[in-house]
């Protein structure tokens, strides 16, 4: 009797267990997303409605592979090309529209006011969190929140000032150097040739960052690019199933290369960092580069003030995260805004003229000195709206935490925000009618005065987040475009094919063929 009355109240058990699991399973694909799209179509927003699983994702992933099987004819008009599932859900809806990531629904935000006031509100509108997967491709700063975000941000702002720049500027001269001299031999029998730029200036970017951020040459950090590439690709091939709870965890071809992909890429970081730690151990100075102010902070707190102050300290592994994180965003943002440059240029001489006019007057052929950077306001000019028209990130994700309200706009938590930076950057509201031409006029007394009190242009983000790096960026964009006006001029090639493409990062699809005048 005692046994049949056990074996009852385990089944029992067991189909309490299963129930509770299948309510959470229904609550998870349809209750909680439709309960969503409710509240959004209540407050006026339109998108398509939810469709089981995977919501908007099959035409999301469609429309890309479609967008990317040609190139467009040159245009900064480019978005129906680089996000043309935002592009035709806005065309469709309206800037008030939603689209569906699997079961969360994505909110397009292109208002100027409403963006900055999410860059603004850290703590209500956050990076959103899809799983591991995401996590090994971008650690760090950037997945950080609250505390640990502060703490992280305080250790590694000092390696940007413009104090620590100016000690990097040698090594940002050798590789240019290193670079130019490359193309000077291509050029040399012919007196001009057509190149594609874009590998050349993606190798000087990670050439500059293992120099400058990491006192190594660009062979030490090469094999670090190379696998990190490998997950950006692994990455945005796997974001249609990202959203699904638990997937990080099968055993499938893609989380196991993920996973060597992380491993490699650690172990070639500890080499670097292992070396600087045994190097400090025995008394070296820590060096004035991004590792060397991490280093300190991970060693040289506890040796001057002991462990009582272990939660200022940096662990190896956070060290390795942030390494990691700037190889990436360091490398990816500068490099791309150097080769959209090239082009805007190539296709507008008479700005590379000024350019060029401008460089020979400040330097003549001499090295750029630091001081006299700031002289530079033409090629400064010039960056800014190349920075406008083509952003390293078109777009960035926020996820809502809880219920809060966004201008008059009331949203529910789960709910994503997608920053349509690109369509505020080129809106012919704040812009004038000439938004998506090419005018660095605009920019001829500095940002404010071209936004003229909206707040339109944010390529690097905006409010405390934003992104520690700009300072670096444009930089180290400075001193190329200087040296490389020095020693070229440049138009585009007619084999250039003209296609914005977004992999985390615009960049032309097809490369940057232009052809190379030596002067």
């Amino acid at each position: 009797m005692a046994t049949s009355i056990g074996a009852g109240m385990a089944v029992f058990v067991v189909m309490i267990l299963t129930m509770t699991w299948l309510w959470r399973v229904v609550k998870w694909i349809w209750l909680r997303p439709k309960t969503l799209e409710r509240c959004l179509r209540q407050q006026g927003f339109a998108g398509n409605s939810y469709r089981l699983l995977f919501g908007d994702l099959k035409d999301f992933f469609r429309s890309m592979v479609e967008a990317r099987s040609q190139p467009i004819s040159f245009t900064n008009d480019y978005l129906s090309r680089a996000d043309p599932f935002v592009y035709q859900t806005i065309k469709n809806y309206g800037k008030n529209s939603f689209a569906w990531m699997g079961p969360i629904p994505m909110v397009n935000i292109a208002e100027p006011e409403l963006i900055k006031e999410v860059f603004s509100k850290i703590s209500d509108f956050q990076k959103p969190k899809f799983n591991k997967f995401f996590q090994l491709l971008i650690p760090g700063l950037a997945q950080y929140e609250g505390e640990k975000w502060a703490k992280h941000r305080k250790m590694i702002n000092p390696a940007f000032h413009n104090d620590k720049l100016k000690l990097m500027l040698p090594a940002f001269c050798i590789s240019c150097e290193d670079m130019i001299g490359k193309w000077e031999k291509i050029v040399s029998k012919l007196g001009s040739q057509e190149v594609d730029v874009m590998p050349y200036i993606i190798t000087l970017s990670a050439d500059v960052i293992s120099r400058s951020a990491f006192g190594s040459s660009y062979e030490e950090g090469r094999k670090i690019f190379q696998l990190i590439k490998e997950q950006i690709d692994i990455a945005f091939q796997g974001f249609q199933i990202a959203f699904i709870p638990g997937w990080r965890f099968l055993p499938t071809r893609t989380n196991r290369r993920l996973r060597q992909l992380d491993h490699e890429i650690q172990t070639l970081l500890k080499g670097i960092i292992y070396k600087r730690k045994e190097a400090m151990e025995i008394g070296e100075d820590a060096k004035d580069d991004l590792l060397g102010i991490l280093m300190q902070s991970s060693l040289g707190n506890v040796q001057k003030h002991g462990s009582d102050i272990h939660h200022l300290r940096l662990t190896i592994n956070e060290v390795i995260d942030e390494c990691k994180l700037f190889y990436l965003a360091g490398q990816e943002t500068t490099s791309m805004l150097l080769v959209w440059t090239l082009i805007m240029l190539s296709k507008h001489q008479d700005w590379q003229a000024r350019a060029r006019e401008e460089v020979l007057r400040t330097f003549g052929h001499n090295k750029p000195s630091f001081g006299e950077l700031n002289h530079l306001k033409i090629i400064t000019m010039i960056l800014y709206e190349v920075l406008r028209l083509y952003p390293p990130v078109i777009a960035t994700l926020r996820s809502v935490q809880n219920d809060t309200k966004l201008g008059k706009l009331f949203l529910p938590a789960g709910v994503l925000l997608n920053l349509a930076i690109v369509i505020s950057h080129q809106d012919d509201e704040i812009w004038g009618n000439d938004a998506k031409e090419f005018k660095p006029e605009r920019f001829s007394k500095g940002i404010f005065k071209a936004i003229e009190g909206n707040i339109s242009f944010f390529p690097f983000g905006w409010g405390p987040r934003i992104c520690i790096g700009q300072n670096f960026a444009m930089f180290e964009a400075k001193i190329a475009m200087a040296m490389i006006l020095q020693r070229f001029s440049f138009d585009l090639s007619p084999t250039y094919a003209h296609a914005p493409t977004t992999s985390m990062i615009l960049q032309p699809q097809f490369g940057a063929h232009i052809i190379l005048h030596g002067l």
